[in-house]
């Protein structure tokens, strides 16, 4: 595969009412292999102006867009599906050569990605209503359900295919126009999924896209343009606050998916084998740069040597590598601050007396790489118990009663995803009612799929992507009351 001439074919410029253009002044953003530290190519760094004249064109198209026949918008969506899959490849080639992730990995978002075009494509057409009567009598009651507007769209770097994917998804099903920042590390999967979706034939002004090295120079515009009346973003707890701070201003309707720091549960009735593969799923999807991604590990006492022991040697024997070569497992971290944030934690740790099982450093190699890393005795105050690592790195504590254990995995801001090993369906039960979470995976290590509802409580974020619920976040619910003669 010609990385090179794939990369060539991407279009680079802002992409703005179905016209693909530079950004204003023609600036640009490198975008850098973290295999290499090398520079791929570089896209549009847009400007504010291109901002407003992308959220002008949102807004002007959005009463013609929520006209189209819902049949139509799902088959939108459907060749949409249809074209990622057949440049699954070429996706996967750019997307690990951005980001990072094997290409293994990177050609499984874009199957998983794609599939919420495919889901929502079905969903278009099954936007309901209800028609009742008053409790008088005296009225008829229609309420229907109607796209929101304008929505803006903001995805995270680590899968920068599926963000796109599940954000857009909706809209388009529900009817809603969308101005889209993608990450400034890996736009160009991104771009690539614009294409494809003005290649299935998406009306001019539905999607909006502008790149920006500033995501304040672009964002802030749409939030404040008063013409946007949704936001949806997938990142950190912090910018998530920002945003809701911002779309209070014009009361915007909000969905967010924001920070997690995972707890992965191992009862002594677990299956020791099957808790060791959920973990490395759990643990080393997306090298741990995951939201979901199990960040601290509670496992009980009398299995914990066995499992902590199977754990690191599984992990250590995971190939490193440019994730482009064949056979690598593990590739680079994104970039050189995550590598470094990594490291600090590991290393302050270790400080406070905690054993390195495997790993515990970076590799002496081009690039952002460390090595996956299994720490046993983490003190209490260690901030890795606190902090989300979004990185190869697992730390074990054990516990010894389940009231414990679930003390522990609650005792965090964040309540995104969870996962439970044990044997004993009663308990896995009564322990999934117990873990302040929105997602558990019982008795497996992966929760995302595009028909189940994914988000999370406390300061993980409000409202839900996928599923049937998905589209709920791009509608509004309008009620018409009609006098009985």
């Amino acid at each position: 595969m010609d990385l090179q001439a794939i990369l060539d074919s991407i279009e680079t410029g802002v992409f703005i009412g179905g016209t693909w253009r530079p950004a204003e002044g023609g600036k640009t953003i490198e975008v850098i292999n973290p295999a290499t530290a090398e520079v791929l190519t570089t896209v549009a760094d847009g400007s504010e102006n291109d901002a407003l004249e992308a959220i002008r064109v949102a807004g002007e198209t959005q009463q013609s867009w929520a006209a189209t026949a819902p049949r139509e918008r799902g088959e939108i969506l459907r060749r949409a599906w249809e074209l990622l899959m057949e440049r699954q490849d070429e996706i996967a080639a750019v997307m690990t050569a951005e980001m990072g992730k094997s290409f293994a990995e990177a050609k499984g978002e874009v199957a998983y990605g794609a599939e919420f075009f495919r889901w929502f494509s079905e969903e278009a057409v099954r936007i309901g209503g209800d028609f009742t009567k008053s409790t008088d009598g005296a009225n008829r009651l229609m309420i229907s359900h109607e796209p929101v507007g304008p929505a803006v769209l903001i995805t995270p770097w680590n899968f920068p295919l599926a963000m796109g994917t599940r954000k857009i998804g909706p809209a388009i099903a529900a009817g809603c126009t969308m101005v889209f920042k993608p990450a400034k590390l890996t736009p160009l999967t991104s771009l690539m999924l614009a294409q494809a979706l003005q290649d299935a034939g998406l009306p001019a002004g539905v999607l909006n896209v502008v790149t920006s090295q500033s995501a304040r120079r672009v964002v802030t515009p749409w939030m404040e343009s008063g013409i946007a009346r949704k936001v949806t973003f997938t990142g950190s707890t912090e910018v998530g606050i920002g945003l809701l701070e911002q779309a209070a201003q014009n009361v915007m309707k909000t969905s967010m998916e924001l920070g997690g720091n995972a707890p992965f549960i191992v009862f002594e009735d677990a299956d020791i084998d099957k808790a060791v593969e959920g973990a490395m799923l759990a643990k080393m999807r997306n090298v741990g740069e995951a939201c979901t991604a199990a960040n601290r590990f509670f496992v009980h006492s009398s299995v914990a040597d066995e499992f902590s022991q199977k754990l690191a040697e599984r992990m250590g024997a995971m190939t490193i590598g440019n994730g482009l070569d064949e056979g690598v497992e593990v590739g680079p971290l994104v970039e050189e601050p995550a590598l470094e944030k990594v490291q600090a934690l590991v290393d302050g740790a270790v400080e406070k007396g905690a054993t390195v099982l495997t790993g515990g450093k970076r590799v002496d190699r081009p690039g952002y790489f460390f090595e996956p890393t299994v720490l046993t005795n983490i003190a209490e105050d260690c901030e890795l118990r606190r902090e989300e690592i979004f990185g190869p790195v697992a730390p074990i504590i054990t516990f010894d009663t389940e009231d414990e254990a679930l003390a522990q995995a609650n005792s965090t801001d964040y309540g995104l995803a969870g996962y439970i090993y044990s044997e004993n369906i009663g308990r896995a039960l009564s322990a999934s009612e117990r873990l302040e979470v929105g997602m558990i995976g019982l008795n497996t290590g992966l929760v995302s799929n595009p028909a189940a509802p994914f988000g999370g409580v406390k300061m993980s974020g409000l409202g839900r992507e996928g599923g049937r619920v998905g589209i709920e976040e791009f509608l509004e619910t309008k009620y018409v009351a009609v006098p009985r003669d």
